[in-house]
This record gives C-alpha cells, structure tokens and sequence, in this order.
C-alpha cells in the first residue's frame, strides 16, 4: 500500500508541476493582456482611421485587445514621444507617421524630446499616401498656376491650413515657397478634421492635407484640387509639382508600426510577423483602398533604411530653403 500511495504522490506531483509550468510558460508568452495602441493624432484624422483597422485586425489574430489612444499634439509627435518612453515589454506601441519620426526633428527639434534612431523600435510600414491642395469650388483659382501668381502678387495674404508645425504638409509648403517665390501664410492645426473643415469655413483661403480627407468635398462639389503630391490615375488632370515644370518632387506620406527601442527578441518575434499579417490582410487593403491610401508594407530593416534616407533628403532640403541656420 505504501509503494502505492508513494506512487500515486508521484504521479499527482509531476502532473501539478507540470500544470505549474505549463501555466507560467503561458503568463510569459506575449500578448497575454491588452495592449496601448497609440494614434498620435485625434480621432477621424487621417491616420486614425487606418490606425484603428490595423489595431483591429492585431486583436482578432492575437486574441487580445488592441487598444487604440489618441495622443494629438505636437505634430505628432507627443504621442509617439509616449511611446518612446515607455516601458520595453511590447504592451505599448505607436501607429505613426514621416513628420514624427522624420520632418518634426529638422522644423522643430527644441520640441522632440527624442531620437527616432535610438528611442524607437521600427516593426512594419503600412502604407503611403498623397497630400493635395485645395481650395473651395468658388474660389477664383481655377489652377496652381493661378494661386502661384495670385501668392506672388500678395505675399502672406493666403491662409493655408496643415495638420500641424513639422507635418509634412508643412514641410511641402516650405519648399514649394522656395521652389516658386512665394509666400503663404501658414495656418497649422492638430491634424484632425478643423484643417479641412477650417476652408470650408472661410477661415483659410487653402488647405493642404490629406486626399483621402479632400476628395469626398471634391466630389460633393464644394472643394477643388489644384495640386497632388502623388499622381492619381483618378484625377489625371491635377498636377503634382513637377508637372509645373519645378524638378524637386514632393516625398509621399506614410504611416508605420514602432515600439520602444530595446523590445526583448521573443516579442519581436511574436509582434512583427503579427503586423505584416495584419497589414497584408486583402480584406483591410481593401478598405483602405478606398481610402486612397496605397498599402505598401515594407519590413522594419526596409522602414528603418526609408525614414534614414528621407532624414538625409530632407535635412539637404531643409539647408537650401533656410530652414536650418
């Protein structure tokens, strides 16, 4: 009996120690509990919307809440800063864009408190997308052209709304200033609905935003597009800048996946196949599509290599139109 009991104690043992480590290997393995999905921008913004679909598509396929935040401010770069300084574990990660990890250091560097090279984790770029600038339908520019000279003839007297000081829109007003002798008068916003919404107002004379934000007022007829950043097959007759004849051509936006620098490989290795799933899911590209965005994932090395080269070309740009001192 003893021999027998010793070895029903035995057996129970081993089944409770290896239930014990069956359920710490799961407490260990990532994600087991919801993860901050921060948008730097404000809800309905450009980004946010693809944002919370990528956010989404990451809690099905992980079982786990993806969780989006709104962090707006900044040019977006308080939310991605969030990130930058939290904690290296995976549970919080950023949905963010070139002016936070690109164009905010050159036009406002006293403002980003820290280095996209060294403090953030880049994991997948989503997509790419054209800026446009509009005016209302009744406005009496009927081309780019006609804005130019008319900004020509009246320096600083066009208000031109953007998503924020250091926004790549930004960015492209002050080289198109540069590139054709004008002057505009910058008017920046939170991203957000108000860039828009600031000329449908009458509050500015142009908005230069997103297309995906423009082309519903284009098509109900209350905005009219004189300029594109990319060229759309949709819209053949709206030249971008070089059409104009100017060779500096204007970089598309993009959005992409970043952690905190220093995430713990198996993370890694759980967290960036996840997001390249997510982010080729045909059914999510097909919703953005309609977006006007163009879903192009690149692989971290590849973001890394892209936001690298587009610092360096910017920085060049940045000296040449007085930017920089």
């Amino acid at each position: 009996m003893k021999g027998l009991a010793s070895c029903v104690a035995a057996i129970l043992f081993t089944l409770v120690a290896l239930g014990i480590g069956v359920s710490c290997g799961f407490a260990q393995s990532y994600p087991n509990h919801s993860v901050q999905f921060v948008i730097p921008a404000t809800p309905g913004s450009a980004i946010d919307i693809p944002g919370r679909m990528v956010a989404d598509e990451l809690s099905k396929s992980s079982g786990v809440p993806f969780v989006p935040i709104n962090k707006p401010g900044g040019s977006f770069t308080l939310g991605t800063d969030f990130v930058a300084r939290s904690k290296k574990d995976g549970y919080t990660l950023v949905y963010t864009n070139n002016p936070a990890i690109v164009y905010s250091r050159i036009i406002s560097p006293d403002t980003v408190r820290y280095d996209p090279d060294k403090d953030l984790e880049p994991l997948g770029l989503h997509l790419f997308f054209a800026h446009a600038i509009a005016v209302q339908s009744n406005a009496p520019w009927k081309t780019m052209k006609e804005l130019l000279d008319y900004a020509k003839a009246n320096p600083d007297k066009l208000r031109v709304s953007t998503a924020g000081i250091g926004s790549v829109t930004h960015f492209h007003l002050e080289t198109i200033e540069s590139l054709t002798g004008t002057q505009f008068n910058h008017v920046p916003f939170k991203s957000g609905e108000a860039v828009i919404t600031a000329l449908l107002g009458g509050h500015v004379e142009v908005t230069f935003d997103a297309v995906s934000k423009i082309i519903p007022h284009v098509e109900s007829g209350k905005l009219r597009m004189l300029l594109t950043t990319i060229k759309m097959k949709e819209y053949p007759n709206v030249p971008t800048i070089r059409d104009l004849g100017y060779k500096q051509q204007l970089v598309p936006s993009w959005f992409g996946m970043y952690g905190p620098a220093g995430l713990p490989e198996d993370v890694k290795k759980v967290l960036v196949p996840a997001i390249e799933k997510a982010m080729r899911n045909p059914e999510l590209k097909t919703k953005i599509d309609k977006l006007q965005f163009i879903v192009d994932y690149r692989p971290p090395a590849e973001q890394k290599k892209l936001a690298a080269d587009e610092y360096a070309g910017a920085l060049v740009i940045a000296k040449k139109i007085g930017l920089l001192q």
